[in-house]
């Protein structure tokens, strides 16, 4: 039995338990009895799991008590340009219309329109019953890309499309990711084949919402030095690498090559290019490309931690930045609205997995908070109800 002990106790080395383990195994050793080394084993495992409490539960809560200020409205109207609603054509819109009311959302702009049929029930829904809420886009289906005439249809299927009623187009990041041919070779985002589709977008006069890629540490190891190690612990199929499905610089460059190749389409590139933590690269490349425009969706921890840095940078770039949030939960815009809008400090974000720090307010100037909120996407997606906004 000692000997067992003894291996518990190169276990325990290093912790707090080894105290407590020491403690009773002295005992054991003298009195060498089954009820000390009962007690022994309970105690240490209860030690241990206090020791062990894995970062996931960690939370514990703040006593900075700080100047605060909860908003449940923006304080002006906006739009949000990077939003999902598969269902639209179907479901009943009053309750979304609710939502939006009570945080003074003036228009949606729902990304997922698809095309064809699925896109004008959509529209037919919006038309008869909130006509100047929603905005949809429209999405391209790339099956079949390298059969012939592929590029044609899709440039005349995107035409009807417009016709129909969608106010511009949404590429998913499926593209460079898992969209192959029909030879089965991924399709990068830059593929010559998609030229004529970009070009179209430009012509009608419709802007491209465009997400490429993910946070480049999914492609880092999955180690304690990455920060998105949570996020890659919970979601575990986001981890990336050089070969699933292409080096993230790669893939980055393939859709600046787009933009530009294609300088008279407006492209709305979406989640800040994945540069919100560096933005003084995202600075170069807007300089660079003057038709690339971005939106905050699902990327305002970036900002909420580098609030100087961050306020700099979008009263600067205060004409193209745009207000989105992506995934569809009500209860999370106030956090938006709080960094946007406020110098509070030090408060938390909505999702650990995304941030685990804290966030600050940028404070940021009533004009450019009516830009990002609603003037921007005014000057940029055709068919918004401009009476719905103060000036």
């Amino acid at each position: 039995m000692i000997f067992y002990f003894k291996v518990l106790q190169c276990f325990f080395q290093g912790t707090g338990a080894l105290y407590i383990f020491e403690a009773y195994l002295n005992t054991i050793m003298i009195k060498n009895t089954i009820l000390t080394a009962i007690l022994l084993l309970a105690s240490i495992f209860v030690y241990a799991q206090e020791e062990q409490m894995d970062f996931e539960k960690y939370n514990p809560v703040s006593t900075l008590v700080v100047p605060e200020h909860i908003l449940s409205e923006s304080r002006f109207p906006f739009i949000d340009v990077h939003s999902h609603h598969w269902r639209m054509g179907t479901m009943d819109l009053t309750e979304l219309i609710t939502e939006m009311d009570k945080m003074n959302m003036a228009v949606m702009v729902n990304l997922s329109g698809g095309n064809g049929d699925r896109l004008k029930e959509m529209m037919d829904n919006v038309n008869q019953n909130y006509p100047n809420r929603f905005i949809v886009f429209a999405n391209i289906d790339f099956k079949g890309i390298g059969g012939a005439n592929w590029s044609d249809n899709a440039v005349k299927q995107l035409e009807t499309d417009v016709k129909n009623g969608a106010g511009g187009l949404k590429i998913y990041k499926s593209l460079g990711f898992s969209v192959q041919d029909n030879e089965g070779i991924r399709v990068a985002v830059d593929d010559p084949r998609i030229d004529p589709i970009w070009a179209k977008c430009g012509e009608l006069g419709i802007p491209v919402l465009i997400h490429s890629a993910d946070p480049e540490p999914f492609w880092f190891p999955h180690d304690e030095y990455n920060e998105r190690w949570l996020e890659l612990k919970q979601r575990p199929r986001r981890k990336r690498s050089d070969t699933n499905p292409a080096p993230w610089e790669q893939i980055i460059q393939e859709q600046h090559n787009v933009f530009k190749k294609h300088p008279e389409t407006k492209f709305i590139n979406a989640h800040l290019g994945w540069y919100g933590n560096d933005l003084a690269k995202l600075a170069e490349l807007m300089d660079a490309m003057p038709n690339m425009y971005s939106e905050i969706g699902a990327v305002l921890a970036e900002l909420g931690r580098q609030p100087r840095n961050a306020s700099a940078f979008l009263i600067k770039y205060q004409d193209r930045i745009m207000f989105g949030k992506d995934s569809w939960a009500p209860d999370e815009y106030p956090v938006y609205f709080r960094v946007l809008e406020t110098s509070d400090e030090y408060f938390d974000y909505y999702r650990k997995r995304h941030a685990f720090w804290k966030m600050y307010g940028l404070d940021l100037p009533d004009e450019v908070l009516k830009k990002i909120y609603y003037k921007n996407a005014l000057n940029i997606i055709p068919g918004i109800d401009e009476s719905l906004f103060p000036d």
